[in-house]
């Protein structure tokens, strides 16, 4: 699935996926450079709270963004599949600056929002200027693979990953999240061994990667973005692996990003500043 197509003159809006945990009240940068990147005190900004049960979340993060300042806030109660074809929730997204998808199940947000007209309406969107930024889940859903679940640990193994499809926003990464703090390198790993045409991004909590719409990303928050390149990738063993055996990637390059660095998703090139 390849991202939806811009059909007018401006550019995409930007993609940023949160790698859970992002602070909220001392010192919130990466919520404060998505409400500026918004349009700040002109901000619309619709937020998604589908893959959480917990009732508060969606006017948890409703509030922080109306302390910030924004013109407008609200938030779209997505429980099932019909509500994502509703005419009441999609009309809310028409005259948003920025969405923003929150944390919980991403199993929840890829059945209930997958194949929807308002799946279809995100990508259309962000394709038309829009930002679009989801923590945790929201960050998971974002690619057009999503990590669903796997083991832990540093080595790759053949069962070592659970996919299922995202939103499509890019088809260029793949994302796991809460990286450091869940040991997350080996599905990490398994996933690009599966699709080596993507980059890694392994994010921690409180870290975000902005995806500007020239494929520039710039690293924001106070842990590290671990990027896989496979591109060079020489060999991969999983076509041949028996169920659960520990695998060969030959060839593969990592980096770790901290805040202010910068990495071409298009030419794989990281920028320290």
């Amino acid at each position: 699935m390849c991202p939806a197509r811009n059909t007018g003159n401006g550019k995409r809006g930007y993609i940023i996926p949160i790698g859970g945990a992002e602070e909220k009240d001392d010192k919130p940068v990466i919520l404060q450079k998505f409400f500026d990147l918004c349009g700040g005190p002109s901000a619309n900004i619709i937020v998604i709270p589908t893959a959480s049960k917990l009732g508060r979340i969606g006017s948890q993060y409703m509030e922080i963004f109306d302390e910030f300042g924004a013109a407008h806030v609200d938030y779209i109660k997505v429980e099932n599949r019909d509500d994502c074809g509703r005419a009441t929730i999609l009309n809310k997204l028409d005259k948003a600056t920025g969405i923003f998808i929150t944390g919980g199940n991403q199993l929840r947000l890829s059945t209930i929002l997958g194949g929807t007209p308002l799946a279809k309406k995100l990508r259309y969107l962000n394709a038309h200027g829009i930002h679009i930024a989801g923590t945790s889940a929201g960050a998971a859903i974002i690619p057009e693979h999503m990590i669903a679940g796997g083991s832990t640990g540093p080595t790759p193994s053949e069962s070592g990953v659970v996919l299922s499809p995202g939103l499509g926003l890019t088809n260029a990464i793949m994302i796991d999240q809460h990286f450091r703090e869940r040991d997350r390198l080996d599905r990490l790993l398994t996933a690009l061994a599966y699709n080596p045409f993507a980059c890694g991004m392994g994010i921690d909590e409180d870290t975000a990667v902005f995806i500007d719409p020239d494929d520039m990303l710039e690293v924001v928050g106070s842990g590290a973005v671990t990027v896989v390149d496979p591109g060079d990738l020489k060999y991969s063993s999983i076509g041949e692996a028996r169920h659960g055996e520990t695998i060969s990637l030959i060839n593969a390059r990592l980096h770790i990003l901290t805040s202010g660095s910068k990495y071409n998703i298009a030419t794989r090139e990281p920028f320290i500043e």
